[in-house]
């Protein structure tokens, strides 16, 4: 129950509330943990989670952090497990370090990549002697502090997490073991592995691969312990160590002072020496590790093939840090014979009746095993040990308590037993990720993984607000309205992999340059034999039209997001033969992996300077929201929304955010075309006046097709729709609360369609009359998602005003993304300009900050400009951007109307692609040519992202200006037929105030 929130005070303030609900939201997950009895010296039992409470959440689902991280706690010890306190606030987290003691204090790096620098300071000097752990979000982090030359001494460890959230086991296990090895080696039998690496990413990818075998090994351990196994393994206290050393000195260090219990040694070639990196430090080390034993096993690892010899001449193994299967060949070196033991159902007499290796076959042995045999087990406590040992905590603190004395007899035991199983999974699957079972139900409330592997970034931001959603309940905030996710199934990136090995498409994606090619043989490709049998089991429950989108590790993911690269196809689903839509299902999928490497896509990833061969490709299978209307399947409202509105009118601030919604499917409003804008915080507001409200309103929809039943999907994304009039959706009857009426002699917009006259697409119903409370769970929903995002947010939704559930309308959340790009920290002081150096001036922008790499300018001569000659436009901007990509040159962009648009009459229908390498984009109104501004479209998000300068200039402005007569006397490099391309010998600089949103481009540098 909320209600403890004090929901009166949400209308006052929408950021306190959504923080408070959020703090609620991640102690559920985080303060139910039970400690159990501690065996060993030192052990990590308070963790302080420094983050963003989006960057916490993504650390639980996007690696299962209850099954993968304690579950693998409790495998390995089965006696305590530590409680993570996650906060958001640097101040907070001080102020509480001073009230509690922290084992380890993990510092995560957001968007705000100062903080954690500054806070560990801070620590440091009140706490010095805490362990304080710097993990960054991926490679991208990493290649920040290198290039940005931050120095990370003041931190005890740095990590890599890259989406694995088994890096927190490793990180929490090396602190233990660094820890306790003195005492340990003491106290029995000890081993240790010996680990030289300096390289951040190396070393988080390989501890957590190590300290699995380790895992395993424990396992293996208690599976050979006999009949009372369960209470013999509480004995197990020695497992093998794992060392980590980064320096040459600290290597020999490691060595001599444990070389009696070190069992092996993998290190790296290269790693610093007396303060340098040192290219043969490894070989050196290796050889005075030869000098103690000869027979110790080693293995070198190098990015540096010819260093194979090398290690030989040591007697060391080799692998290549390059390899594809660097993780299973270091696997392979260190290979332990252990691992965690099955229930082993017994009678009295200790003879073995049955062997349960997962839950789901306990619960099927549970319901057959003899009387005897369940009050022999009930007596020993095995049940609730086994379930503790398993990471099924919940289970086991409600039948711990139980003695058989409290039950009349045996049957009334299994009953209980079999009932508490069955609550805690409905539970314990609300809202999160469920591993694919042939039993499983495919249910709102939980997304099912068909396949293993992480999530990507819109898979990860779908799981998040299916646990938002179905965590709370939001009847109490929002009532009147439904807040729900389609049913959604998740295809994690092993697949992918898998796909480009099996069908050895690694060479078609290097040499092949068609890319109808390149789709072909993908399609002709074979997915994994369990993948194709449960999606064949998933089409039995889906009956509905389905989705299949993209979710790569980059797209909507909080470091780097970009939107409608990659490809999303809607299939009708409705073949009579279930193998004929399994095989659509099957090539929409192909086609969507190999949209990764499409001409579009190596653009983009060359834009960004990231390797293509490093993009990995997750999907999400959603059911389409909407009802059958006809022939035809849509959705009454599709739309999108931000929690930063960057061009605010009248007394609208920039925090409150805006919408964009339209009838039909998403596609019309992610794609740029006529839509309605609204503000969700003043919704009964105009943003626009009479004439361009009638001028703007949407004439045309999206629909699925129902009638394509088989539709050819080489065709493309759009190979199941249909464009339709909205006469259609008015004889579909789709209209009643999303039009109105324009009324010629009285000039007004009459909301209803009761009357004859054109109609109006202004939702005037729903939104000043209030028929749902769409804007309100709009404006909820931004300030929960913002605040746990740390940043900016776009979601995507879909109603459906059919009172179904509840009788009550639905509001479905399709997808959320986080906005870069909107720090607000650069101060123009235009008191301190040179006016005479002004060459653009623009009161309407958005970006932040300061571009001093741009010379050269590309821009639409006006006095050529054509609206309906807008494609040869298109075409000739693509060829001038692959000229500028491929000489490594940003530039400034210049066009009349909007850039992005579908709508060629409006503006130049460029992709992001065509336009890659503008550093700076100016959309500008002409004397006979009005400007709507880019918003709500995968093209804007991708420019916000990209942290592109993005400017609007109105032609009718008194104080908005382009010099146009200082660019026609710059040096032409190249005219077409519409552009000019000219260069500032002395260069340009941009400089952009994101928080009074002025932006100007000043001659010189």
């Amino acid at each position: 129950d909320d209600k403890d929130l004090d929901l009166n005070e949400i209308e006052k303030n929408t950021s306190e509330f959504s923080r408070r609900l959020l703090q609620k939201f991640i102690n559920k997950d985080y303060y139910e943990r039970d400690v159990y009895h501690d065996l060993m010296p030192f052990k990590v039992k308070e963790i302080l989670l420094i983050a963003n409470l989006y960057d916490a959440y993504s650390i639980e689902k996007e690696g299962r952090f209850t099954e993968h991280i304690l579950g693998e706690y409790h495998k390995l010890n089965l006696t305590s497990m530590p409680r993570i306190t996650g906060i958001s606030n640097p101040d907070d987290a001080l102020e509480l370090m001073k009230k509690k003691h922290f084992d380890l204090i993990i510092l995560m790096m957001g968007s705000d990549k100062k903080v954690p620098f500054e806070l560990t300071k801070k620590i440091k000097q009140n706490f010095p002697y805490r362990a304080v752990y710097l993990l960054l979000n991926n490679d991208f982090d990493v290649a920040f502090l290198e290039n940005n030359k931050l120095s990370t001494s003041d931190f005890d460890k740095v990590f890599v997490w890259n989406g694995d959230s088994k890096i927190f086991f490793a990180m929490v296990k090396l602190l233990e073991d660094k820890t306790n090895i003195e005492n340990d080696m003491k106290v029995g039998v000890v081993q240790a592995i010996l680990l030289v690496e300096d390289s951040t990413k190396y070393y988080s990818r390989f501890l957590p691969t190590l300290y699995n075998i380790v895992l395993e090994q424990t396992q293996r351990l208690i599976e050979d312990v006999s009949s009372d196994e369960l209470y013999k393994v509480l004995k197990l206290r020695a497992r093998p160590k794992i060392l980590l050393a980064t320096t040459y000195e600290e290597a020999i260090s490691v060595f001599d002072e444990y070389k009696e219990i070190i069992t092996c040694v993998i290190s790296d070639a290269r790693f610093p020496k007396n303060g340098k990196l040192y290219p043969n430090a490894g070989f050196e080390f290796v050889e005075y590790v030869r000098k103690y034993s000869e027979g110790l096993p080693v293995l070198i690892q190098s990015s540096d093939s010819e260093n194979m010899k090398k290690a030989f001449e040591l007697n060391a193994i080799f692998i290549n840090k390059n390899s594809e299967s660097l993780l299973q060949d270091l696997k392979g070196f260190v290979t332990y014979h252990l691992g965690f033991g099955y229930f082993v159902f017994r009678t009295q007499e200790g003879r073995q009746l049955a062997v349960a290796r997962t839950m789901k076959e306990f619960e099927a042995q549970l319901k057959q095993i003899p009387d005897e045999t369940i009050t022999y087990h009930a007596i020993k406590n095995h049940f609730s040990l086994w379930m503790m040992a398993r990471g099924e905590i919940e289970i086991a603190r409600i039948t711990k308590p139980y003695k058989v004395t409290d039950f009349k007899n045996p049957a009334e035991i299994r009953n209980f037993l079999l009932k508490v199983i069955q609550k805690y999974k409905v539970e314990k699957e609300r809202g999160r990720i469920v591993n694919f079972d042939e039993d499983a139900l495919l249910e709102e409330s939980n997304i099912i993984s068909l396949c293993s592997g992480a999530l990507g970034g819109k898979g990860r931001g779908l799981a998040f607000v299916n646990t938002l959603i179905y965590n709370f309940n939001f009847s109490d905030i929002v009532p009147g309205i439904n807040i729900r996710t389609p049913k959604t199934s998740i295809i994690g990136t092993d697949e992918f992999d898998f796909f480009i090995n099996r069908n050895k498409l690694k060479q078609v994606i290097k040499s092949e340059t068609d890319y109808n090619i390149t789709r072909r043989k993908f399609v002709d490709g074979e997915l994994s034999y369990d993948l194709v049998k449960r999606l064949k089991i998933f089409l039995k429950h889906i009956t509905k039209p389905i989705a299949i989108r993209s979710s790569s590790l980059l797209e909507d993911s909080l470091g780097q997001p970009f939107a409608g690269v990659f490809e999303t196809y809607l299939l009708p689903n409705n073949h009579p033969d279930i193998d004929v839509r399994l095989q659509q299902m099957m090539t929409a999928i192909k086609l969507v992996f190999a949209s990764v490497f499409s001409p579009q896509a190596r653009t983009y990833f060359e834009a960004i300077n990231y390797k293509i061969e490093d993009e990995k490709m997750a999907l999400v299978i959603q059911e389409v929201v909407g009802n059958q209307f006809a022939q035809y399947f849509y959705p009454h409202i599709s739309g999108t929304a931000q929690s930063h509105n960057y061009y605010p009118i009248g007394h609208m601030k920039p925090e409150e955010g805006f919408a964009v919604i339209a009838i039909g499917l998403g596609q019309y409003v992610v794609e740029g075309e006529k839509t309605f804008r609204f503000s969700p915080k003043y919704p009964k507001i105009e943003v626009c006046s009479l004439k361009d409200t009638i001028k703007n309103s949407q004439t045309e929809f999206y629909s699925i097709n129902m009638e394509r039943k088989n539709p050819d999907l080489m065709e493309g994304e759009g190979a199941s729709l249909s464009r339709l009039d909205l006469s259609d959706a008015e004889n579909h009857g789709t209209l009643k609360h999303c039009a109105s009426v324009y009324d010629a002699d009285s000039e007004r917009i009459d909301a209803g369609i009761d009357k004859p006259g054109p109609r109006i697409i202004n939702f005037a119903n729903i939104l000043k009359y209030e028929y749902i409370p769409l804007a309100k769970t709009v404006d909820v929903l931004l300030g929960i998602i913002k605040e746990a995002f740390g940043s900016p947010v776009e979601i995507e939704f879909a109603v459906d005003l059919n009172k179904s559930y509840k009788n009550q309308p639905s509001f479905y959340l399709l997808q959320i993304k986080p906005l870069v790009g909107s720090e607000t920290d650069y101060n123009i002081d235009e008191s301190k300009i040179d006016k005479s150096k002004i060459l653009l001036f623009s009161e309407k922008s958005m970006g932040n900050g300061k571009i001093d790499e741009i010379s050269d300018v590309i821009y639409v001569d006006p006095t050529k400009f054509d609206n309906s000659k807008t494609l040869e436009m298109t075409m000739e901007i693509e060829k001038l951007n692959a000229k500028m990509l491929a000489l490594h040159q940003k530039y400034l962009l210049i066009g009349p109307g909007r850039w992005g648009s579908r709508d060629r009459f409006i503006g130049i229908p460029v992709v992001w692609s065509q336009i890659s390498n503008a550093k700076a984009i100016v959309e500008l109104s002409m004397k006979d040519f009005p400007l709507d501004a880019s918003l709500g479209s995968h093209f804007f998000h991708n420019v916000t992202s990209m942290g592109v300068g993005y400017f609007s200039v109105q032609y009718y402005s008194d104080t908005e200006l382009i010099r146009w007569d200082i660019l026609e006397k710059q040096e032409e490099i190249e005219r077409t037929e519409y552009f000019r391309h000219v260069r500032f010998n002395e260069g340009l600089t941009v400089i952009m105030d994101g928080k009074k949103r002025l932006s100007m481009v000043l001659i010189g540098k």
